[in-house]
C-alpha cells in the first residue's frame, strides 16, 4: 500500500550542490534517466527518496495489521487463505522497501527503531479500527484501489531501485484488489444485513480512501523537489480526482451510498449525509465530490487517531519479541527468550 504521497523535504535544508553537477543531475532526470544508489546525487534527493521509501516501508508492515486481525475470523476457509496470502504480501512489501531504503544509507535496525518510537510516521489510514468483516473488504477495494493508483505513477519515477520495486508490488496490489472487489461485490449481492454491514464500512473508508493521496496541492507543487526530480509524477489533486472518477461511479453501480460523514473519536461514524457536491461534470468529464475532513487528517498525523497507539504498541510488541532472533542472525548463536 503506498504511503508516499504526503512527503516533503525543505531543499534549502540541504548542503549547497556543486552547479554542475546539480545542472548534469537535473537534465539526466528531466530526459528521463534513472538514478542508481551510486550514482552522484544531490542531498535533497537522497533525504527526500529515502523519507518516501522508509515511509512507504513502515506504511506496509503497519498497513497489515488491521486486516492480520481478520485472519482466524475470515468467514471462510477461501477467505482465509485469500487474506493470509495477502497479508503476507504487504509485509514482504514492507521487507523489499527497507531495502531500497538501505541502498540510500540508513540501517533496517534504525529504520524499526524510529518507527517504534515515533520518530517516522507511516501512512493514516492505518490509524482507523476494522471493526467487521466488511471492513476488511473495504480497505482491499478502496485503499488498494488507491495505492495501485499512486504506485503505477511511482513506478515511473527516478530512483531506479525504487520504480524497479514498484513494478513488482504492483502486480501483487492487482491481486489485492480484485480480492478486495470480488468481497465488496458478494456483499452487496448478499442479504439486507450483509449490505448494510458493506454501507457501514464504506462510510468509514471513503474519507480516508480520498485522504490516501495527501493533502490539497501547494500552488507551487511543480516546483518543489519531488516533482521536479521525477520522484513523483502525478501530483495529490491529480491522484485523488482519477480516484474519485473510477471509484464514485463503481461505488454507486454496486449499490453503495456516498456520504459526508462525522465520526466519533474512536474512527466510528455518528453522523451522515449523501454527498450534496457529487456529481459529473459534464464539460470536464470529472466528478465533483466533498474533501475529505482535513482538520481530522492532520489530528491523525499528530499522533491523535482512534487507534496511533495499539498500532504502534503491537510493532514495538514484535521488535522487542523478535530481539533475541536478530541477535542470533548477526552473532551466530543465541538462546531464544523464556516463555515462563
Amino acid at each position: 500500500m503506498s504511503a508516499s504521497a504526503n512527503i516533503e523535504v525543505n531543499i534549502k535544508d540541504c548542503a549547497v550542490e556543486d552547479p554542475e553537477k546539480l545542472a548534469t543531475f537535473e537534465k539526466h532526470v528531466a530526459e528521463g534517466g534513472l538514478v542508481e544508489p551510486n550514482d552522484w546525487m544531490p542531498e535533497a534527493y537522497r533525504a527526500l527518496m529515502l523519507r518516501m521509501a522508509e515511509h512507504h516501508a513502515n506504511s506496509e508492515i503497519v498497513g497489515a495489521l488491521p486486516e492480520g486481525e481478520w485472519i482466524t475470523k475470515a468467514p471462510s476457509l477461501l477467505r482465509k487463505l485469500a487474506l493470509t496470502a495477502k497479508v503476507q504480501d504487504e509485509v514482504g512489501h514492507g521487507q523489499m522497501l527497507y531495502e531500497v531504503a538501505q541502498d540510500l544509507g540508513k540501517t533496517r535496525n534504525a529504520m524499526l527503531r524510529d518507527l517504534i518510537t515515533g520518530v517516522t510516521k507511516y501512512h493514516n489510514c492505518f490509524n482507523y479500527p476494522c471493526p467487521t468483516w466488511a471492513d476488511v473488504c473495504m480497505i482491499a477495494w478502496l485503499i488498494d484501489g488507491a495505492a495501485i493508483l499512486n504506485q503505477g505513477t511511482l513506478a515511473h519515477g527516478s530512483f531506479g531501485p525504487y520504480i524497479r520495486t514498484m513494478r513488482r508490488i504492483n502486480m501483487e496490489e492487482a491481486f489485492h484488489f480484485k480480492h478486495g472487489e470480488d468481497m465488496v461485490l458478494t456483499l452487496m449481492s448478499g442479504t439486507k444485513s450483509q449490505k448494510k454491514m458493506a454501507q457501514e464500512a464504506f462510510d468509514r473508508w471513503w474519507g480516508p480512501s480520498l485522504a490516501f493521496f495527501g493533502p490539497v496541492d501547494p500552488p507551487d507543487v511543480m516546483e518543489r523537489p519531488a516533482m521536479k526530480w521525477r520522484m513523483k509524477t502525478a501530483t495529490n489533486d491529480e491522484l485523488r480526482q482519477k480516484y474519485v472518477n473510477r471509484f464514485a461511479p463503481a461505488a454507486m453501480a454496486t449499490g453503495l451510498v456516498i456520504n459526508v460523514c462525522k465520526k466519533d473519536p474512536n474512527g466510528m461514524v455518528i453522523s451522515k449525509k449523501p454527498d450534496p457536491l457529487l456529481r459529473l461534470n459534464e464539460e470536464t468529464g470529472n466528478w465533483q465530490f466533498t474533501q475529505p475532513d482535513w482538520d481530522e487528517f492532520f489530528r491523525v498525523i499528530r499522533g491523535d487517531g482512534p487507534c496511533n497507539k495499539d498500532r504502534l504498541a503491537l510493532r514495538r510488541f514484535s521488535y522487542e519479541q523478535g530481539e533475541w532472533v536478530r541477535r542470533a542472525i548477526l552473532n551466530g548463536a543465541s538462546t531464544a527468550p523464556c516463555t515462563n
